[in-house]
């Protein structure tokens, strides 16, 4: 299904328009890895798509056997790579239900991290897989030179995935996380090392979203007109460039950002700016991601109001 055509649902899975990813996660869901072997070697080199296919398949394969049987016949770099990415996956959500199998399930994990990396040293994905965890421990390496707030985290492991990948989307957006309030910093520490990382980034860079990203993370409803700071100049400003710099190159991609643009989408609602706003909305077509509307109430009706707002279809009518 083409991104800009709408034919009257949402397409909630995160394949999206990965059509190849799509057929791959019915297989890893039968048991089957052939294809998702093959998925994942055209990517290499590939990072970002790499990234994403990992992830997604990971969320299939969570919670079967099929990661640890595949790498058991063949121990090669994509097998390595799924079984880390499942295996971070478990640890972290052990982690957050405080689960007593938490422990050994990070042990096992960063096991796994390291055969990856140790399989395909060029790779960064087995790091973003590690980083994805740093957030549990609170590592507090200093921060460098440029950052109001001055926060400690995993900064060095930051550093040996930009090594890899200067520009790596997930590794930025897990590094942000670990600044997260909920994960143990600050809404002014998040804000900070997002604005210091998105400023790096080249103008038409879809990481220059981290900002809006912070913004939606430190959103309270009950904290008086707190619907109206997308209005403020600084986030309204953010909105814009990208709308102008990053939403243009989006088509040339080998599938459609979906949560990108949702953020975008988002903040360009809030900001009323209608026009622009559709414009991320006809691009995202019918495919659809829980953030950031799930902050804001059930996320079916948030895109829906939204994209009323625009004189967009939604499902079932206006």
């Amino acid at each position: 299904m083409a991104a800009g055509l709408f034919e009257g649902q949402y397409v909630w899975h995160p394949a999206a328009d990965d059509r190849v990813l799509a057929t791959v996660c019915v297989d890893v869901r039968a048991g089957r890895w052939g294809s998702a072997r093959e998925a994942l070697a055209e990517t290499r080199g590939a990072f970002g798509l790499r990234a994403h296919r990992s992830l997604v398949l990971a969320s299939e394969a969570a919670d079967s056997d099929l990661a640890e049987r595949w790498l058991a016949e063949e121990p090669e770099p994509e097998a390595a790579l799924l079984w880390a990415r499942v295996a971070v996956l478990r640890a972290l959500r052990a982690a957050d239900a405080r689960d007593e199998r938490a422990g050994a399930l990070e042990r096992i994990a960063l096991s796994a991290c390291d055969r990856a990396s140790g399989l395909d040293p060029a790779d960064p994905t087995p790091w973003v897989a590690r980083l994805a965890m740093a957030r549990l421990h609170r590592l507090r390496d200093p921060a460098p030179q440029g950052l109001l707030t001055a926060p400690p985290g995993p900064w060095r492991l930051f550093a040996h995935v930009l090594s890899l990948d200067p520009w790596h989307r997930e590794a930025h957006h897990r590094f942000l996380a670990c600044f997260f309030a909920r994960h143990g910093g600050s809404v002014n520490a998040a804000w900070d090392v997002a604005a210091f990382l998105s400023q790096r980034a080249p103008a038409d860079s879809a990481l220059r979203l981290l900002p809006l990203v912070a913004l939606v993370e430190s959103h309270d409803p009950a904290r008086r007109l707190a619907g109206r700071v997308w209005e403020e100049p600084p986030w309204r400003s953010t909105a814009l460039a990208l709308h102008r710099n990053w939403l243009p190159t989006v088509a040339g991609g080998r599938f459609t950002p979906v949560l990108d643009l949702a953020y975008l989408a988002h903040a360009l609602v809030m900001a009323r700016r209608l026009s622009e706003a559709r414009a991320a909305l006809v691009a995202m077509g019918p495919y659809a991601s829980r953030m950031p509307w799930c902050a804001f109430g059930d996320p079916a009706e948030q895109l829906s109001r939204a994209r009323r707002a625009c004189g967009l279809p939604v499902p079932g009518g206006p």
